[in-house]
């Protein structure tokens, strides 16, 4: 895989070490057991697989390369680069401004743009609409254009389903920045839905198959289906692609359950003709991760501990996981480790922060289950053991620990 130029403060002697370990016994990425660092009165349960992905590295490089090329030129991202605080924060302390928040709100209007600006468009992507904005002040879009290669991927996925005539389904949140995108690209090609989850699934389902009033549609998806979408006539043929960093498993069960309804209502021998198996569009770092936090929760361990930005989407999914097994907290950073009794930590449900007393397990050794989104530095892994070692009198050093698994 392609090795990217990144600044070195994102990167981890300890943890790339570690990484590295594994790659090396583990080559085809098979084992999704994780990896245990026995400090010897505290132990972390760290995921085969997380942090900076190929997408996310890619998008870094690109940044600080147009930071470098264009010394006296005004540096513009349409919105954050990637769903991680401290990356945004460097970014801009580059220099680089943002034209949007990841709802959309401008800081920049497009009319103050000029074709002698340099404009980021995120990992994310960016919609049609916006492409062609820029495209109209003549901006070039591409030199810098970071938009991950597996989100292009299901653009692409979207672009075939239409011209085989499916609809197009996606699964994603609708108000995230790579939805909308999507959403754009897709709808460009052929009818297209926003769904959240199997719920939602089911009362398309009920529609198609005249067990719920064709009406109810444009009440629950207003303002996620195309313009011009009919329901009589654009859910005979359906397709399903996703928001790459959905959980892998949601969207199986939402593919699944269109396809046996299709069967119910057309048959089986029919179902190429209203069903189009389309694939996973899931990334594979998100899939990775993914299976890679069901291998952590395997293990038997006191809490969970996951880091990355509180609106990572892919971070949230891997919360979610660990949270149907032991208590989880979701920090943005090891500030959110206060000392040895308080922590900060995100309630992603309820969209809060909150303060816990009384974190760590009184357990010997204590065993905590420790991973991070696909946007997070693996330096911010390095900084949260350290601090929590240094609450455990007589902790190995990380060096230590390293020597011992070399």
């Amino acid at each position: 895989m392609k090795q990217f130029e990144i600044p070195t403060y994102y990167k981890s002697s300890f943890i790339g070490a570690i990484k590295e370990l594994r790659r090396v016994s583990d080559p085809r990425k098979k084992d999704f057991t994780p990896t245990l660092l026995d400090f010897g009165p505290i132990q972390f349960y760290i995921a085969r697989h997380f942090g900076f992905c190929y997408g996310v590295e890619n998008a870094i490089e690109i940044a600080y390369r147009a930071v470098e090329e264009n010394p006296n030129k005004r540096i513009l991202l349409l919105s954050q680069m990637i769903h991680n605080p401290i990356v945004n924060k460097d970014l801009q302390a580059k220099g680089i401004n943002f034209i949007m928040d990841t709802e959309g709100n401008h800081f920049i209007e497009f009319d103050d743009l000029t074709n002698n600006d340099i404009v980021l468009i995120p990992a994310f992507g960016t919609t049609l609409e916006i492409e062609q904005i820029l495209k109209d002040k003549s901006i070039e879009i591409q030199q810098y254009n970071t938009t991950c290669p597996f989100v292009n991927k299901v653009w692409k996925q979207s672009d075939k389903l239409g011209n085989d005539n499916y609809t197009v389904v996606i699964h994603g949140k609708n108000n995230h920045e790579e939805t909308r995108a999507t959403f754009s690209h897709s709808n460009a090609a052929a009818p297209s839905i926003v769904i959240k989850d199997i719920k939602e699934a089911r009362i398309i389902g009920g529609i198609i198959l005249g067990e719920i009033d064709k009406n109810i549609f444009y009440k629950e998806f207003e303002g996620r289906y195309s313009s011009r979408f009919d329901v009589e006539q654009h859910l005979g043929r359906l397709g399903v692609v996703n928001q790459t960093t959905m959980l892998a498993t949601e969207t199986q069960e939402i593919a699944d359950y269109f396809k046996q309804v299709m069967i119910d209502k057309y048959g089986e021998p029919q179902l190429k003709d209203h069903f189009a198996d389309s694939r996973d569009t899931l990334c594979y770092a998100t899939n990775d991760n993914q299976q890679a936090t069901y291998g952590l929760l395997e293990k038997s361990a006191d809490i969970a501990i996951v880091v990355g930005g509180y609106n990572s989407s892919n971070t949230s999914h891997i919360v979610e996981l660990c949270e149907e097994k032991l208590p989880t907290f979701f920090i943005s950073s090891s500030a959110d480790i206060k000392d040895e009794s308080t922590i900060h930590h995100f309630n992603y449900h309820e969209q809060e922060l909150y303060e816990t007393k009384g974190y760590l397990p009184s357990s010997k050794p204590a065993q905590i289950i420790l991973t991070s989104g696909a946007s997070c530095p693996d330096t911010m892994i390095d900084e949260v053991i350290n601090k929590l070692i240094s609450y455990f009198p007589g902790s190995k050093s990380t060096a230590d620990v390293l020597k011992e698994m070399s």
